[in-house]
Parts: C-alpha cells; structure tokens; sequence
C-alpha cells in the first residue's frame, strides 16, 4: 500500500472555472510565457555576444536572467498542458520535481543577487584591487556555489518527502509548490530542521550579506562627491529594485499556502499566479532599462531590426 504512494496522482484542485475559460487563460498564460522567455534570452544574447559587456556584473546579470527562464519553464509548460486537459494532475514524483526545479533556482536567484553585490562593492569601494579580486575564477566560483549549494539543499528536501506518507491528494494548487507539505500526513522533523537551515543558508544569510554590503555602499557614497554618489546610486539601484522583488516573492510564496484555506478559491488561485507573473518579466525590464550600457545595445537591436 505504501508504493502507491508513491506512483499515485495527485490533483491541481487551484484552477477556477477550467470549462468556462480555458482557452482565455491558455492564451494570457502562453503570451506572458512567450514575453518572459523572450525578454530574458534577448538580453542575455546581447551580454553574450558583445565583448563590452562580458564583465562582471554583466554576466551575473545574464546568469539572474537565465535563471528567470529556468524559473517560468519550471512552471508554464505543464500549467499550459493542464489548462487544455480535462483533468489537473500529476504524479507525486513529477510534483516533487517541479518542486526541486522551481525552489533550487528561485534560492539561486538570492545568491546570485549577493554575489553582484559583492561584485558591486568592490567595484565602487575598492577600484585599484577590482581586477585582481573580480577574476575570471572568481565570478566562476560564484556562480557554481550560487546555483549548487541551492540545489543540493532543495534536493535532501525533496529526498525527505519523497520517503513520507501521504494523507492527503488534493492539491490546492495550480503547479507544487510549499502546498506539498499539505498533503503529507505529519511533516517530518528531520524536515522541519532542514528547512530551517535552507531558510537561514539561502534565503536570510545572502539577503543579509546583500542588504549589509549596500549599506557599506552607500555610506562611503554618501561620504564621496556628487559624482560619485550619482555613479554608485545608477549602478546599485537595479539590484536594489530586484532585491526587493525576490524578497517579497519568498515572502509571498512562504506565507500563502499557510492562510490559503482562509480565503476563496478565486482569491486564492489569483494570489497564486502572482508568483509566477511579474517576478521573471519584471527582471529583464529594470536590466534592460536602468543599465545603460544594456540599454544601448537593446536601442541598436531594434533599430537595426526596424531598418
């Protein structure tokens, strides 16, 4: 009886009035999946092919934006199949994947923000040591630790629910997210403590190590001339902007499956979508139009593609 568990569906009960509008909600969803894989790979091209902008903070950038897309893709292609079934599920397996893919790389997005943020002070408060310190192995290393250490904390998670009893198959969801942990029939305390140490590793320690690092930055701004100031705030200021956006995600996507059989099943599944819609497009908008030399390249584009 415990392997069925195991090899059973489970049902995306989120949806809302799946008959009557199923093809208005395939269209917005596969037209908002369309803008964020296009946004995100165009400005990710335009950092890979142009040598002005392989520099550090372009290709943590690019990395941010990639991630965006892993991001989306973890979560539309199999919301856009279920919108067009009759039928919202998917295997236990399947979810706990979804699961993995979806929360690994949103955990990375935080420490790529901090390691731009490091990137970002030495840059402005250490110039004369940028080039030895900002190496090629160095944003290297940085990226490999941004995204494996995520996901090798997310990966004993997904371990530790995959080895427990489920109570419960009905998801009140629309992809699997946290509402996993409702459907186990006791959470395991070698879970509980884990999560809090993914809490504290990536989640709290990089958005501390960020939030402590700009601080440092803008203290020695405010110390500096005008210039400086100006030069330190452009620079800093779409970080800051993404920051705050994958903070109240976490946040958001933390808080709602707690208070999720509190509200209206209409409520709740547009607070679900809230998750996945603006973060990955808004990304690639404050990039592509705060950062002047991105911006530069995006006018040449599409000016070049008008002629």
């Amino acid at each position: 009886m415990d392997v069925e568990y195991n090899i059973t569906y489970i049902t995306l009960s989120g949806h809302v009035e799946m008959n009557k509008y199923r093809y208005l909600y395939f269209s917005f969803m596969f037209t908002v999946y369309v803008l964020i894989i296009a946004s995100n790979a165009t400005i990710v091209y335009l950092i890979w092919i142009h040598k002005d902008l392989h520099e550090p903070m372009y290709i943590f950038i690019a990395a941010l934006l990639f991630n965006c897309a892993l991001y989306s893709t973890a979560v539309y292609p199999k919301l856009l199949i279920d919108i067009l079934s009759e039928k919202q599920t998917i295997s236990y397996s399947a979810c706990l994947f979804q699961f993995f893919t979806f929360y690994s790389v949103g955990c990375s997005e935080l420490s790529l923000l901090a390691a731009m943020a490091y990137d970002r002070y030495v840059s402005i408060c250490k110039p004369l040591r940028y080039p030895t310190i900002m190496r090629k192995t160095t944003v290297s290393i940085l990226l490999v630790v941004s995204w494996f250490v995520p996901a090798c904390h997310i990966a004993v998670q997904v371990i530790l629910s995959f080895q427990t009893k489920l109570c419960n198959f009905d998801l009140k969801g629309i992809f699997c997210n946290n509402a996993i942990y409702t459907l186990q029939c006791v959470k395991p305390r070698a879970a509980t403590l884990f999560g809090a140490v993914i809490l504290l590793d990536n989640l709290a320690l990089p958005m501390l190590f960020t939030v402590f690092t700009y601080t440092r930055i803008f203290i020695i701004a405010h110390q500096s001339c005008k210039d400086f100031r100006r030069k330190a705030f452009e620079t800093c200021l779409p970080h800051l902007l993404v920051l705050i956006s994958v903070s109240c995600l976490g946040a958001y996507d933390g808080i709602l499956p707690r208070v999720e059989s509190d509200v209206p099943k209409t409520a709740r599944f547009i607070m679900t979508l809230q998750i996945i819609l603006y973060h990955p497009l808004f990304n690639p908008i404050i990039y592509g139009l705060k950062m002047k030399e991105i911006f530069k390249h995006l006018k040449k584009l599409f000016s070049r593609n008008k002629m």
